[in-house]
């Protein structure tokens, strides 16, 4: 009986890479390839570029493939347990860094019944590199990055938001990958540009006083480096006229969604509460701002999230709920409830009575107070979109701030050398042309 040789494909162009590795699989038996799913690819690679079946058909077209199956699991456990192949092939890139851990997996697996990894050194010379380059462009292009956050929560349970400031913090965003608790890894999907963490690295506060050009510019640095869907935070939106220009531009720079607040006048952030003046605009003045942009945007794939303000200026949960439902009318295509309770008792109240009326329309919360609630927890109320919304900027500050002071205190670095990165660590973040 002819062997197997199992290897499994997610990239979207194929490369003398992977031509080599076919080439290497053939001389053990007959070839498989599978393709890793969708739902598996953004757990721990980048975001596929076309369909699952346009991925089926590229690799069947290549010679040497015999046939071609679809893989739903990264740890392989599905398409192990199908085929019980005599041969997993693969590049010796899954030997280090965090993929060894599917490696390690894999080798456990096969090894029950005598399987064998076969590890392909891994091609990699200047048109590889100029190719995965490419592909890499492709992605970060405004047309599929704009449609990918609709794209992303038709695929997870939980859309995993980290903030971004700058060039270096979408990077960090961008390519940390961990191994999950479950055994596999995992990522985080898309990038918040907080106008708050945009303020505060400019020093100035958070009261709109940084311009939409100075925060258009944080967009590009992010834009240029990384390929992770954005969802940049609008504020208030400003005046009606004013945002349907800012949809456009949004649009056109390749941002998935905007999530304006509910609130008018001078901006205060929202966790000073009823502590400091703030104006809830009126459901009928948020409707049409919210109709303005929807009609203003150019395409379907670009959302605006109506974020509501009535339980941090406790106006009371029917407040709440009333809104939701107008702006929604009005063509919003997500909601976004904020509160700053320790406990995440009222944001599951209002999740759960909101499902009750309305199964499909996106819903958005920002952890931040409550902050002991998990990702599955909240998805278990009907959350989509999860935003870690300051995370990183106030990790980094105090970090800083006790470097500068050990440095002032010892009037030498010695003393704080051991907990910094080396450079050379952080400079891999950076890919070179």
């Amino acid at each position: 009986m002819e062997k197997t040789a199992y290897t499994c494909f997610s990239t979207d162009v194929i490369h003398e890479g992977h031509l080599n590795i076919i080439k290497e699989a053939k001389k053990y038996g007959k070839v498989i390839v599978g393709c890793l799913g969708d739902k598996a690819s953004i757990r721990h690679n980048r975001f596929p570029t076309i369909s699952e079946k346009q991925r089926m058909e590229l690799y069947r077209s290549i010679e040497g493939v015999d046939s071609v199956i679809m893989q739903q699991d990264m740890m392989y456990d599905d398409v192990i347990e199908e085929l019980h192949p005599d041969f997993v092939v693969h590049g010796d890139n899954w030997t280090r860094g965090v993929e060894a851990v599917i490696r390690s997996h894999v080798q456990e697996i096969v090894s029950q019944y005598g399987g064998v990894i076969i590890d392909v050194p891994y091609t990699y010379n200047d048109k590889v590199r100029r190719i995965e380059l490419q592909l890499r462009e492709r992605l970060s292009m405004p047309e599929y990055r704009r449609k990918r956050l609709r794209q992303l929560i038709g695929l997870t349970p939980t859309v995993k938001v980290m903030e971004a400031h700058s060039g270096i913090t979408g990077l960090i965003v961008e390519k940390t990958v961990v191994e999950d608790d479950k055994g596999g890894l995992d990522q985080f999907d898309a990038m918040w540009l907080s106008s708050l963490c945009d303020s505060t690295v400019k020093g100035k506060p958070d009261i709109e006083l940084v311009d939409m050009t100075s925060r258009f510019r944080t967009i590009e640095d992010i834009t240029e480096v990384t390929t992770k869907p954005i969802i940049f935070d609008g504020d208030t939106g400003g005046m009606t006229e004013h945002f349907v220009y800012t949809v456009r531009t949004l649009e056109r720079l390749g941002v998935s969604a905007v999530i304006i607040e509910d609130k008018k006048g001078l901006k205060q952030n929202s966790l000073f509460g009823t502590e400091v003046e703030q104006t809830q605009a009126t459901i009928e003045e948020m409707s049409v701002k919210i109709a303005a942009g929807k009609k203003a945007q150019l395409t379907d794939d670009f959302m605006i999230i109506a974020r509501i303000e009535s339980l941090i200026l406790e106006k009371g949960m029917d407040d709440a709920l009333e809104r939701a439902a107008a702006f929604v009318k009005a063509g919003a295509d997500g909601i976004m409830i904020h509160s700053r309770r320790k406990e995440p008792d009222e944001i599951l109240e209002f999740c759960d009575r909101f499902r009750e009326s309305d199964k499909a329309t996106p819903l958005v919360v920002v952890p931040s107070s409550f902050n002991t609630i998990t990702e599955s927890e909240l998805a278990a109320h009907g959350v989509n979109i999860v935003i870690y919304a300051n995370q990183l900027t106030r990790s980094a500050f105090p970090a800083m701030k006790k470097t500068a002071e050990d440095i002032l205190k010892y009037h030498r670095a010695k003393e704080v050398d051991d907990r910094l990165m080396p450079i050379d660590q952080i400079i891999t973040l950076i890919d070179r042309i």
